[in-house]
C-alpha cells in the first residue's frame, strides 16, 4: 500500500490570466478489486468551464444538505483486543497508527464497543456484575470494568490519542444472569420487574461513568444489541421487547441527566427489517414479533430521551433508514454494525474483490445516502479464519472477517480497511452530506468537510471501466475508474467559486 500521506491540492492562476476558466485541482485515491492499487494516489485533474463535460456526469450540489457525519469505524471486541495485544509492541503501534491516525493512517473516527462480552470473545461469556447463583445486586455495588482494563481500554485510549476526534458508542449484548428471567446471559428476557429495569439502567450509567473515568468518554449508547435476536447462537443476547426497552430508557435518561452526562441514548440497534428467522422465533416463543419496532419505540414515552435509532445490515435494505427519517425527522440515525463474511473455500483475491465492491456500494455509499451519521463495521481485528469467537459467526462453511486479519505477527489489511479508509481519511467528523446524482453504475456520495473541502466517494459498479465527469459549480473534470474500483476525489470547496 502506498504511504498514506495527503497529496497537495493546488489552485491555478488568478482570474484575469490565460487560465481564468480553471478552478480547483482534484486530489484522488484509488483502490482496485485486483489489489494493484490500494488507496494509491490517482490522477489530479483541474476543474474547468471550457469544453463539454463527458456524458456520464456526477453533479455535486452543495445547496442540497443532509445529515452531519459522526464517523466511520469498527469495534474493538474482546477478540480484536486479544489479537492486537499479542502483537509485539512496536508492530501493534504501527497497526494502530495505520488504523486511527488522520494523516499517517486512514483515520478511523468511530468505535462501537460491546458493554461486556459479545460472541467475539476469547473466553467465557461475562458481564460487569456476574454473581453466584441466587445472589442479586440491585444497587450495582459490585459493578466493575476491571476486565476491560487488561486489553480493551489501553487500545481505546491509544486510538483516542491517535485521533482526538474519535467517538465511542457502546451497546450491550447481554445482562448479568441474575437480571434475566432464564437466569442466563444467553437468550431470555429481563425479568419483568421495575426494580430490574431501574437496576439495569444503573448498570449502564455506571458503565458510562467508569469508562469516562478510565479516559474513554462514551458519546452514545444503546440499551440492547439486536433486541429481536431472540435465540442467539450460544452467545450473550436478550430478547428485549419495545415495552422493556422503553422502561429501561425512561430510567436511564434521567440518570444520565442528573449525573451531568451528555451521552446520547440510541434505540433499536438491529436490522433494516426484521429477519424471517426472528419472526419465526417469536411465533415459536408465543410473543409478538413487533415488526415495526424502531417506529414503536419512538412512539413511547421514552422518545423524549432517545436521540435516534441504530441499524445493522444483515436483513432488509438501507432505504428503511430514509423511511424512518421521514417519519421522525427530528431523530438521528446511526449505522452501527455490518460484518464481512466469506466461504471457507473462497480464495483471498475473490473475497477481497467481492467485499470491496459490496461494502463500498451498500455501506460506504448506501448507508450515508439514507441519512445515517456513521458507517461502522463489526470486528476491528480477527484472524484469517474468523477467530477467536464463542458462539455466533463462524463454522466449517465460512466465517466473519475483520477490518484487519492478525495471524501471529502477520497482519493483513482486508477490503474493509480500504472501504472505510476511503471515507474516514477524507470525510472528517462534522462533515455534511451534500447532493449528488447517480448516473448509471457510478454509485457515489458527496460531503463537505468543516474546512470547506469536498470529498466525493465513487464506486464503479457497472462491470466495465468507465470514464465520467464530475460537475462542481459550473465547472467539470474528467475521471476514469476500472471495473469494480473505488475512488475518493477531494478538492477545496472555496477555490474557484463565489462562496
Amino acid at each position: 500500500m502506498a504511504a498514506l500521506t495527503l497529496a497537495g491540492v493546488g489552485v491555478v492562476a488568478a482570474p484575469g490570466s490565460a487560465q481564468a476558466a480553471a478552478g480547483p485541482t482534484v486530489s484522488s485515491w484509488i483502490t482496485t478489486p485486483d489489489r494493484s492499487q490500494l488507496l494509491d494516489p490517482g490522477p489530479s485533474p483541474t476543474f474547468t468551464s471550457d469544453g463539454a463535460p463527458p456524458g456520464q456526469l456526477i453533479t455535486v450540489d452543495p445547496a442540497q444538505t443532509f445529515q452531519t457525519m459522526d464517523g466511520f469505524g469498527a469495534s474493538v471486541t474482546d477478540s480484536s483486543a486479544a489479537l492486537l495485544d499479542r502483537l509485539p509492541a512496536d508492530q501493534r503501534d504501527e497497526v494502530m497508527r495505520s488504523l486511527f491516525h488522520p494523516t499517517d493512517g486512514v483515520g478511523l473516527s468511530m468505535l462501537r464497543q460491546p458493554i461486556g462480552g459479545s460472541d467475539f470473545i476469547d473466553e467465557p461469556h461475562h458481564t460487569y456484575n456476574d454473581l453466584p447463583a441466587g445472589e442479586t445486586d440491585l444497587e450495582q455495588t459490585r459493578f466493575s470494568i476491571a476486565h476491560d482494563e487488561a486489553q480493551i481500554l489501553p487500545l481505546l485510549r491509544q486510538a483516542r490519542d491517535l485521533n482526538p476526534d474519535l467517538k465511542v458508542i457502546a451497546s450491550p449484548w447481554g445482562q448479568p444472569a441474575w437480571m434475566k428471567a432464564n437466569d442466563s446471559i444467553v437468550n431470555g428476557r429481563l425479568r419483568d420487574d421495575p426494580a430490574i429495569f431501574r437496576s439495569y439502567a444503573l448498570y449502564l450509567l455506571k458503565f458510562v461513568q467508569a469508562y469516562e473515568a478510565a479516559g474513554v468518554p462514551v458519546y452514545a449508547l444503546a440499551v440492547q444489541n439486536e433486541p429481536q435476536n431472540r435465540t442467539p447462537d450460544n452467545y450473550a443476547g436478550t430478547d428485549m421487547p419495545v415495552a422493556h426497552q422503553a422502561a429501561v430508557i425512561n430510567e436511564l435518561g434521567p440518570m444520565l441527566r442528573d449525573a451531568g452526562l451528555a451521552t446520547k441514548i440510541i434505540s433499536f440497534d438491529h436490522n433494516w427489517a426484521e429477519h424471517p428467522d426472528d419472526i419465526a422465533d417469536a411465533h415459536e416463543l408465543g410473543v409478538d414479533p413487533e415488526v415495526n419496532y424502531p417506529y414503536d419505540v419512538l412512539r413511547t414515552s421514552a422518545a423524549r430521551w432517545i436521540s435516534g435509532t441504530a441499524y445493522h445490515c444483515y436483513y432488509g435494505d438501507a432505504a428503511a433508514m430514509t423511511a424512518l427519517h421521514e417519519a421522525f425527522p427530528d431523530k438521528d440515525i446511526w449505522f452501527t454494525e455490518c460484518s464481512g463474511w466469506h466461504g471457507a473455500a473462497d480464495p483471498f483475491d475473490k473475497y477481497f474483490s467481492d467485499t470491496l465492491q459490496w461494502h463500498a456500494s451498500n455501506l460506504g455509499i448506501g448507508v450515508p445516502r439514507n441519512w445515517a451519521k456513521s458507517v461502522v463495521n463489526w470486528n476491528l481485528a480477527l484472524d484469517s479464519q474468523g477467530n477467536p469467537h464463542n458462539g455466533g459467526c463462524g463454522d466449517s462453511s465460512g466465517w466473519c472477517t475483520g477490518v484487519v486479519s492478525v495471524d501471529g505477527t502477520t497482519v493483513t489489511r482486508n477490503a474493509e480497511f480500504y472501504t472505510l479508509g476511503h471515507l474516514s481519511r477524507h470525510v472528517r467528523p462534522g462533515a455534511t452530506r451534500i447532493g449528488s446524482n447517480v448516473p448509471g453504475g457510478l454509485n457515489n456520495v458527496a460531503f463537505r468537510n468543516p474546512d470547506g473541502s469536498v470529498a466525493l466517494f465513487v464506486a464503479n459498479a457497472s462491470g466495465a471501466a468507465q470514464t465520467f465527469g464530475v460537475s462542481w459549480q459550473g465547472m467539470h473534470v474528467e475521471y476514469s475508474l476500472p471495473a469494480g474500483a473505488i475512488a475518493t476525489l477531494t478538492w477545496p470547496g472555496n477555490a474557484g467559486s463565489p462562496d
